[in-house]
């Protein structure tokens, strides 16, 4: 595969070479540099994406998990508890990660990885098709770890696969502030 580029390369700055004598390029030539800049680049990318499993262009759209999150408050305002449903509506079963717990405010933000409740470890979590699964986040364990979270008035709980890829988000207002985004 080197040995490839290093003659695709080679090419290219000989042509640059034999063409230094002349006033100015042609159309057809500056045609064929662009090509050959675009099939350096199709090349290129191939190239570093060789080690991976997958390629980075590949876009499944047939069997593309679909999971439906959805983050519910015991309260309006200052609540105690939240509910985390995750339901796989797709076509494929879907293996969850660990859900990430994000406290956010203007500067400053704290992540807690979500594994379970009262000493049982849920996650990582096979759900098949049309199953969902529901979580209760008492806040009042995180505020007794770091009393500074009271202070940020989002959160938000993001979902992924084992893999990684992320499957869905939601973002509920803890309090009321001057800029609610």
């Amino acid at each position: 595969m080197k040995q490839v580029l290093i003659v695709l390369f080679l090419m290219i700055f000989s042509v640059s070479a034999m063409a230094q004598n002349e006033v100015g390029p042609e159309g057809h030539k500056l045609i064929w540099f662009a090509l050959v800049l675009v099939v350096a680049g199709i090349v290129a990318f191939f190239w570093v994406n060789s080690g991976k499993s997958k390629p980075g262009f590949k876009i499944p759209f047939f069997n593309k998990p679909k999971v439906n999150v959805e983050l519910t408050k015991d309260r309006m305002y200052y609540p105690d508890f939240l509910e985390l449903t995750v339901t796989n509506t797709g076509k494929t079963d879907v293996d969850i990660g660990t859900p990430l717990l994000v406290f956010s405010g203007m500067w400053y933000s704290r992540k807690f990885k979500l594994k379970g409740t009262n000493n049982n470890h849920y996650y990582p979590l096979y759900l098949m098709q049309g199953q969902n699964h529901t979580l209760n986040i008492d806040l009042n364990r995180f505020y007794g770890f770091d009393r500074t979270l009271k202070k940020l008035p989002r959160v938000r709980v993001v979902v992924s696969e084992v893999s990684g890829k992320k499957l869905g988000s939601r973002k509920v207002l803890l309090r009321k502030t001057l800029f609610n985004v």
